[in-house]
């Protein structure tokens, strides 16, 4: 209803979930963990090769390939979870998935490998599954002319906060004596359990305040494939909404890119250009505070542009980037990097969720079929990217090489978004005998 759109406390409610997950997304996924991963998994004698089952394999490209295995899981738990309940219902459980296995994460050392490729995947996995139901709350709460300030606000909210605890974990990791562990390994996997209770904790905040409605469901329609099936009516109903599906492709393509450098820059700097783990926590955090501003910025220019102008002027940076990153050979060089990396990172994933909630069709009831489809696609970027990084690595040897690949993909992104035209478009759901 009209009449609950644009309320000043659910908007902050909502917010705060970004800055509940986003933890995870810094320390886990870009600074600390790919760190201390790096650190247990290279060898005394400096080799990178590990064993995982039996399987002999470099590190990095173990890492690579356990990120591209959430694909199979995703379309089956999100879409079951969508068509069955709640979108708060299910939203808390992914939360609690992921939380939880930050948690586990704590246990995790060069001893038991498998235990922590299983934590960093089911952590993953809620991550994911959580954003689904979380981005889904967007069209309902704010109307069409606030989504992209909105979707923004919760990116630097997001951005805040897991920098505030970033630096918490820094301090408590370089003066591992202060805080009494007994190793700077202990305190590190402390951190991540502080991810956990960080992430659990302030989500309970959404919990209470987003809206809790229930999506109606036949009680014959409860079986294992409809999750499938939802997805494929949201696939359907694409035909009846061209521009929505000519923006899906784009941003599969530029997606994967963004999420390949994500989850992989902080290993890169570590492997390519041997920098130390303080040096590569120090750049993901430059990375995060400029990622903030960036968010802003870029919602500032789609006010005054447009959001296909300012994904597309974003997109072409991320290229440059891509370019830079292969030539690249010193710190220095790294470092101006990240910084670019900060100004595009934050702003195309706002603008990207505001874009594609623009598209939908605004009078849907089940938005979290849409972004279930959104999920899917986007975890599907981040296993095609990162798998073919990993490959490419595994084939040359070298993860500069892999860095080209992804300036395909965003080359292929930018000629795709050209095609789109970025309205609003009423009227069609997804079909009801697909």
């Amino acid at each position: 209803m009209k009449a609950d759109l644009n309320q000043p406390s659910m908007i902050r409610a909502w917010c705060m979930y970004d800055w509940a997950n986003s933890v995870y997304s810094l320390v886990i996924t870009s600074a600390i963990f790919p760190v201390y991963y790096q650190a247990i998994t290279t060898n005394a004698d400096g080799s990178d090769q590990v064993s995982f089952f039996g399987w002999q394999v470099a590190n990095s490209v173990l890492y690579s390939y356990a990120l591209s295995m959430l694909v199979p899981l995703l379309p089956l738990l999100s879409g079951i979870a969508d068509y069955n309940g709640t979108k708060m219902r299910f939203m808390k459980i992914f939360v609690y998935i992921g939380s939880l296995s930050c948690i586990g994460l704590f246990f995790f050392t060069s001893a038991n490998l498998e235990w922590g490729i299983l934590c960093s995947v089911l952590a993953s996995l809620g991550y994911a599954g959580s954003l689904v139901f979380y981005d889904a709350y967007l069209p309902e709460i704010v109307t069409e002319d606030r989504l992209d300030d909105v979707s923004a606000r919760g990116y630097s909210f997001g951005y805040t906060g897991s920098v505030i605890l970033m630096i918490v974990n820094i301090i408590m990791i370089e003066k591992w004596e202060l805080f009494g562990f007994s190793s700077q390994g202990l305190a590190t996997r402390f951190a991540f359990l502080t991810v956990g209770l960080w992430w659990i904790g302030f989500a309970q905040i959404p919990f209470r305040k987003l809206p809790q409605r229930v999506i109606p469901r036949a009680p014959g329609d409860r079986n294992l494939l409809n999750g499938f099936h939802e997805l494929r009516k949201v696939w359907d109903s694409l035909a009846q909404l061209p521009d929505l599906k000519r923006f899906l492709f784009a941003y599969f393509f530029y997606n994967m890119g963004v999420q390949t450098v994500m989850y992989l820059a902080a290993t890169f700097g570590a492997k390519e250009l041997q920098l130390e783990s303080s040096k590569l926590i120090a750049t993901v955090l430059i990375i995060q505070l400029v990622a903030a501003v960036g968010a802003w910025i870029f919602s500032r220019v789609s006010h005054r542009k447009g959001n296909k102008f300012s994904l597309m002027v974003m997109i072409i940076i991320w290229i440059a980037i891509c370019g830079m990153a292969y030539l690249t050979h010193n710190e220095y060089e790294f470092y101006g990097i990240a910084v670019l990396v900060g100004l595009v990172m934050g702003g195309i994933q706002a603008l990207s969720r505001a874009t594609y909630s623009k598209l939908i069709p605004r009078d849907t009831v089940d938005t979290a079929s849409y972004f279930s489809f959104y999920d899917v696609l986007y975890n599907l970027c981040l296993a095609i990217g990162t798998f073919t990084y990993g490959l490419i690595e595994h084939l040359t040897g070298s993860m500069c090489n892999s860095t080209l690949a992804l300036m395909v993909f965003f080359v292929l992104g930018l000629l795709l978004l050209w095609r789109v035209t970025i309205k609003h478009v009423p009227g069609a759901q997804p079909s009801s005998n697909a």
